[in-house]
């Protein structure tokens, strides 16, 4: 249950833990983040009257920006321009150079504009997007490229009439189970995994199975599904960049998806985090958070596409990494070189 605290109580707990970001913040007080940025309306923070077709069309102003996509156990950053937005009812796009996202407009409920001042000194300013529940869907975080002048502007014109410092979440209500989980219709579902031809595909089979994601991998088999350990994870990310072997990296929550589409090269472990530090992207893994870890072999019409999938102990899609396709070709060899090589529960004697 969130707790009830006033916007002068929020903003002085903010004061007294000035270096503790928002997210852990608003945790240890047990109010959704939406509710601790809310706090701050009026005193550097603006509510912002912002529809995703109507704010994503301004984002390329901005220049060069870091983007942020977060789930509880991984936190994707992309550094880049905001400047290929597809709009779409259901679904949403954004093909950039270097930031590549989906999103899906019905969960974005609330945006803010927010400028603060870190204990140093020093200036931060950021837009930031949020469901009905308080729950963080994406940042933006402006960089020294960025533009001021385009964020106030933003700021300026998509100002909220209600600038008040209260938040009121709503319950969103978890989702149903998936009907068919406890009784799973194993023909129909390797009749139709058989069949795809487009890895896009295997969302409408679980839909029409209704079937959830983890259980159809538990279910297809080691042809197109093999359980590994979950230190494959690091081995596989490792082997990738001793290799130079470009990847695709997917980190998402219920309303949006943020990849990255490259090479990954400085890899450091710091306690459960494993972290991707590079010049135009950052990788944030709680490894300790991993409680499954899958490959996965999809059919398409240019032949098998390889990946790797780590669940939580709830059984939720904590992140993605498929190989970076030559558009039009077979998977890159090298790719599936890596990933056949990881070792199997099975084999390495876990039950």
């Amino acid at each position: 249950m969130t707790t009830r605290l006033s916007p002068a109580r929020i903003r002085a707990e903010q004061l007294d833990n000035p270096k503790m970001r928002a997210r852990d913040l608003a945790g240890q007080l047990g109010i959704s983040e939406a509710a601790l940025v809310a706090a701050g309306c009026g005193a550097g923070t603006v509510r912002l009257d912002a529809p995703m077709p109507t704010i994503f069309p301004l984002l390329e102003s901005l220049g060069e920006v870091m983007a942020l996509t977060r789930n509880e156990s991984a936190v994707h950053e992309k550094i880049g321009v905001y400047d290929n937005f597809i709009a779409g009812k259901h679904a949403s796009m954004m093909l950039g150079a270097e930031i590549d996202m989906r999103m899906f407009p019905g969960h974005w409920a609330h945006a803010f504009s927010v400028e603060t001042t870190t204990a140093e000194g020093e200036t931060r300013r950021s837009l930031q997007f949020f469901d009905k529940a308080g729950d963080a869907l994406h940042k933006i975080h402006l960089r020294a490229a960025s533009s001021d002048e385009a964020w106030a502007g933003i700021t300026r014109s998509l100002a909220h009439t209600d600038q008040s410092c209260e938040f009121e979440a709503e319950i969103i209500a978890a989702p149903a189970a998936a009907e068919n989980d406890d009784n799973v219709p194993l023909d129909d579902l390797r009749r139709r995994w058989q069949s795809m031809t487009d890895t896009h595909q295997f969302v409408s089979i679980l839909k029409v199975l209704k079937l959830s994601r983890l259980r159809a991998l538990e279910s297809i088999g080691p042809e197109f599904a093999e359980r590994i350990l979950a230190g494959s994870v690091a081995t596989m990310m490792l082997a990738a960049a001793d290799a130079a072997v470009p990847i695709m990296v997917f980190v998402g929550n219920r309303g949006c998806i943020q990849i990255h589409s490259g090479p990954i090269k400085s890899i450091r472990s710091m306690g459960p985090w494993l972290n991707v530090m590079d010049a135009d992207f950052h990788l944030h893994l709680r490894t300790d958070r991993i409680a499954g870890a899958w490959l996965v072999r999809k059919p398409t019409d240019k032949g098998y596409v390889t990946s790797l999938e780590a669940y939580d102990q709830a059984g939720e899609l904590i992140i993605q990494f498929f190989g970076k396709r030559i558009e039009g070709q077979d998977e890159r060899t090298e790719w599936r070189t890596v990933m056949e090589s990881l070792p199997r529960l099975e084999l390495a004697g876990a039950a």
